[in-house]
C-alpha cells in the first residue's frame, strides 16, 4: 500500500503534537518528514544541495530541542519549507524553494487533485482505485447495519441492553482531527508540486547580464552622464556625514546610554537609507546596454567609490555599537545592529561584483537570499540569552539586571550559579529564585514529547 507511509506519518503526527508543547517533538518529526520526503522522491536526494537542505533542517530541529525559542522555531519553520521546496525542483532559487515549499504545505492535495493540466494524471489514478466502488462497499453495508440495529432494539429488551452500553468514549475525536491534520499535511508534501510559470522563469534565468538591440552611444552617453552626477552627489553626501560623524565621536564626552542609542540608531538610518538610494541608482543605470558601453568607466569608479564610502560608514557604525555594549552590555536590539551590519557588507559585496561581472538583479536577489537564509541557521544555533547575560554579568562596565531577569528561561541557570557565588541584593537573589523555581516546576511537568535538553540537567 503505498500510502501506508502517510498513515504511520499521520498517527505519529498526532501523538507527537496533540496537546503538547514544543520540545522533542521537532526533533521526531523531523525524521518522519524525511522519511515521507526521501519514500516519495528518492531521486531529489541524489542532489548535494538536498543534502544540504536536509542537514540544516536538522540544525534548525536540534536548536528548537536544545533553546526552545522563537529564533529556533523559525527557523525550523524556515528550513521545512526550503527542504519541502527544494525537493519539487531541485535547480531553483531559493526564494522559489520558499514559494513552492509554502505552496505545497498549504494546498499541495489539493493542486495535485483539482487542478486541471493534472486531469490526466488523476484518471489514471482513478483507474487504478474505485472511489466509488469502495465508497458503496463501506458506505452502504454501514447504513444498512445501522438500520438493523435500530430495529433490532425494538424488538429484543437484551438486546437493545447490549447496544446501549456499548460506550464510544474511548475514541479521542480531537486525537482523530490532528492525525487528519498529520495526513493532510505529510500528504502535501510526500510530492511537493511546482508552481509555474514563476518556476519555469527562474530555472531559465541565469545570473549574467545579456546585451539587449543595439548599443545606441547618444542614448548611453546622456545615461551616463546622468548616473555619474548622481551617484558622485550621492559620495559627497556620504563624505559630509562621515567627516562630522567621526568629528562628533571623537570629540563627544557624554556616555550616556541614550546619547550612545540615539547615535547607533541614526547611523543605522543613514546606512539603511544611503544605501536603498543607491543600490536603486545603479540597478538602475547598470540595468541594461550602459554595461557594455565602452565609455561607462568613470561611472563605475563612481560606483565602486561608493561602496567603499558605505563600507567606511559600516564601520563606523559598527565601532559605535562596539562602545554601546562595551559600557552597556548586549541587547537584542545591539546584536540586531551587528547582524544588519553584517548582512550590508554582503550585500556591498555582491553589489561590486554584480558591477564588476556584468551580473543582473536576479544574482543580487539569490546570492542575499540564500545569505539571509545562511545567517538565521546559524544565528539558531546560538544560545543567545546565554550570551548576553554572561557578557552582561561579566564584562560590561554597567547592565540592566532586570533586562536579563526577564528574558527566556535559557539564562537561568546561568543567574542561578552567578547569585550562588556573588552577593546580590535581596530583591535580586527573590527575582532569580522565582525564576529558578518556576523554571523547573516547568521542565518537571513536560511530558516526553515536550522534554528539551534542559531537562537533563535537572537531572
Amino acid at each position: 500500500m503505498k500510502n501506508l507511509p502517510l498513515f504511520i506519518g499521520a498517527i505519529l503526527f498526532s501523538s507527537l503534537f496533540h496537546k503538547q508543547g514544543i520540545g522533542l517533538n521537532f526533533s521526531l518529526f523531523s525524521i518522519v518528514t524525511l522519511v515521507i520526503l526521501f519514500f516519495y522522491n528518492k531521486t531529489a536526494f541524489k542532489v548535494k544541495s538536498t543534502i544540504v537542505f536536509t542537514i540544516s533542517f536538522f540544525v534548525a530541529a536540534f536548536s528548537v530541542f536544545v533553546y526552545n525559542n522563537s529564533l529556533s522555531i523559525l527557523a525550523y519553520i524556515v528550513t521545512f519549507i526550503t527542504l519541502t521546496g527544494h525537493v519539487s525542483h531541485q535547480n531553483t532559487s531559493i526564494y522559489i524553494n520558499w514559494l513552492n515549499g509554502f505552496f505545497s504545505s498549504i494546498a499541495g492535495f489539493f493542486y495535485r487533485n483539482f487542478n486541471t493540466s493534472n486531469a490526466s494524471k488523476i484518471k489514471t489514478s482513478q483507474k487504478d482505485i474505485d472511489y466509488l466502488h469502495l465508497t458503496k462497499i463501506v458506505g452502504i453495508p454501514l447504513v444498512v447495519v445501522i438500520i438493523f440495529i435500530a430495529l433490532y432494539k425494538n424488538g429484543n429488551p437484551m438486546f437493545e441492553s447490549i447496544v446501549n452500553n456499548i460506550n464510544f468514549k474511548f475514541i479521542n475525536f480531537q486525537w482523530l482531527l490532528f492525525s487528519v491534520l498529520g495526513y493532510y499535511l505529510l500528504s502535501n508534501i510526500s510530492k511537493p508540486v511546482v508552481v509555474n510559470p514563476i518556476t519555469n522563469k527562474d530555472v531559465i534565468t541565469g545570473n549574467i547580464l545579456k546585451q539587449k538591440g543595439d548599443i545606441l552611444v547618444d542614448n548611453l552617453k546622456k545615461e551616463h552622464q546622468l548616473g555619474f552626477i548622481l551617484i558622485t552627489v550621492l559620495n559627497v553626501l556620504i563624505v559630509f556625514f562621515l567627516i562630522t560623524d567621526i568629528t562628533y565621536l571623537i570629540n563627544a564626552d557624554d556616555f550616556r546610554a541614550s546619547v550612545f542609542s540615539s547615535q547607533v540608531h541614526s547611523g543605522i538610518n543613514a546606512l539603511i537609507a544611503s544605501i536603498v538610494m543607491a543600490i536603486i541608482i545603479i540597478l538602475y543605470f547598470f540595468r541594461g546596454n550602459l554595461n557594455f558601453y565602452k565609455e561607462n568607466k568613470q561611472l563605475k569608479l563612481v560606483a565602486y567609490i561608493w561602496i567603499i564610502l558605505n563600507s567606511i560608514l559600516v564601520i563606523n557604525i559598527a565601532i559605535k555599537d562596539y562602545q554601546y555594549i562595551y559600557y552597556f552590555g548586549f541587547t537584542y536590539k545591539r546584536i540586531g545592529v551587528l547582524v544588519y551590519l553584517l548582512l550590508t557588507v554582503i550585500g556591498l559585496i555582491s553589489t561590486f561584483i554584480k558591477v564588476n561581472k556584468i551580473k543582473n538583479f536576479w544574482y543580487l536577489f539569490r546570492i542575499n537570499a540564500l545569505t539571509a537564509f545562511a545567517i538565521l541557521i546559524v544565528s539558531c544555533t546560538i544560545n543567545w540569552d546565554s550570551l548576553i547575560t554572561t557578557y552582561n554579568l561579566y564584562y560590561a562596565k554597567s547592565m540592566d539586571f532586570n533586562y536579563l531577569v526577564n528574558l527566556s528561561d535559557n539564562n537561568t541557570f546561568i543567574l542561578k550559579y552567578y547569585m550562588n557565588t556573588n552577593d546580590l541584593n535581596l530583591e535580586k537573589e527573590l527575582a532569580i529564585e522565582k525564576k529558578y523555581k518556576s523554571y523547573i516546576i516547568a521542565l518537571k511537568d513536560k511530558n516526553w514529547q515536550e522534554i528539551q535538553f534542559d531537562n537533563f540537567k535537572i537531572k
